[in-house]
């Protein structure tokens, strides 16, 4: 099969769909790759390093495109709607319940869209394409949040470990699933005090195995997010519904009762958000302020750090790469977990969840 991997066009995504190694292992198994130039730059990988793993190296995006198979890192966007075929099988984040205009194209288009964020093993209700990007994205997310708590970038002055005699920034999480907890991590470790909220009583449960008294955890309710939030110097939007929008969960005037120069990075954005008066930014732009707190809502933290995250995603997306390459749509009728991710085919809208969000586009 040929398998093209563009450049990402998203604001400072530095991210690749495959690494030269990944290259590799679809060469071992008689696939032709063909990579955009400097599409792994920005990740440390050279044209020369996918050479060498057999990719053919293709100067503009039209020809990266125009294979059966698109393996991506984001989404695509409007300027690439042109490159989307009938039939071709596109897979990457899609994140389609926050995305109408994008679901509309490739219905209308024909694209067989695959997810990464709804491969999903459905015994263990896990994700295994978006657990390695939310691992590194609630990690960022104390690391952003710690700097837009800066003066100079605007915040409150806190240094969430505080020093003896000055007591320590207080962090609330939103969310107790693979962001909050890895964020919790990470603020735990800075000497913060850490209050993490969450639906599931089992959950908050396993997090006392894993932090036992160093983070407070409160059953998520209005109640609880109200007093929680009016402390906080930095909250955490770490909630996931599965394929659907997040809800949201502080209001406007929730935010307003927060201290001036606090920080909020809502790690759910992706997925619409669960804070209201936050929206969508970019590495470029990465933080506004509105009611007197500083906002940071960029939708691909893990593009940051190019060099880990796009190794951790390939060690979790190649296995399906290959099942792809090797079978083409019939992976998806021999692999349930895979078959998870489909999203539109045969221009209609499959996914349930996504189906929901959009119950108009269900034909």
């Amino acid at each position: 099969m040929e398998i093209g991997v563009p450049k990402e066009t998203k604001d400072q995504e530095f991210r690749v769909g495959l690494s030269p190694s990944s290259v590799r292992v679809l060469r071992e198994n008689g696939h032709a790759i063909f990579v955009q130039t400097l599409a792994g730059s920005g990740a440390g990988f050279t044209d020369d390093d996918y050479r060498s793993a057999g990719a053919e190296i293709v100067t503009t995006p039209e020809v990266a495109w125009n294979r059966e198979l698109v393996v991506k890192v984001k989404e695509p966007l409007t300027s690439e709607y042109k490159f989307l075929q009938k039939e071709q099988m596109l897979f990457t984040y899609l994140h389609l319940a926050a995305d109408r205009k994008l679901t509309e194209h490739l219905i209308d288009c024909g694209t067989c869209a695959i997810a990464y964020e709804t491969v999903e093993q459905p015994s263990a209700n896990k994700l295994p394409l978006l657990t390695p990007m939310s691992v590194i994205a609630g990690r960022l997310a104390v690391q952003f949040g710690a700097r837009f708590l800066e003066r100079q970038q605007g915040g409150r002055g806190v240094l969430l470990g505080g020093v003896p005699g000055v007591k320590p920034g207080k962090v609330v999480i939103l969310g107790g699933g693979v962001v909050g907890t890895e964020a919790a991590k990470i603020a735990v470790g800075m000497g913060a005090v850490v209050q993490i909220l969450d639906v599931s009583v089992e959950r908050l449960s396993y997090l006392e195995t894993l932090f036992g008294s160093r983070v407070e955890l409160l059953y998520s309710n209005s109640a609880h997010i109200e007093v929680a939030i009016k402390e906080a110097d930095l909250l955490i939007g770490a909630v996931l519904v599965p394929g659907r929008r997040a809800p949201i969960l502080v209001s406007r005037e929730l935010v307003k009762q927060m201290r001036p120069g606090s920080v909020i990075v809502d790690v759910a954005v992706d997925q619409g958000g669960c804070i209201e008066t936050l929206h969508a930014t970019s590495h470029t732009n990465p933080v506004y302020v509105e009611e007197g707190v500083v906002h940071y809502g960029v939708p691909n933290m893990p593009g940051a750090v190019p060099w880990t995250s796009t190794q951790a995603l390939n060690n979790s997306t190649l296995p399906y790469v290959v099942q792809l390459a090797n079978l083409g749509i019939k992976a998806l009728e021999t692999n349930p977990v895979l078959a998870k991710g489909l999203n539109v085919q045969n221009h209609r809208l499959v996914h349930p969840a996504v189906q929901e969000v959009f119950p108009d586009l269900v034909n």
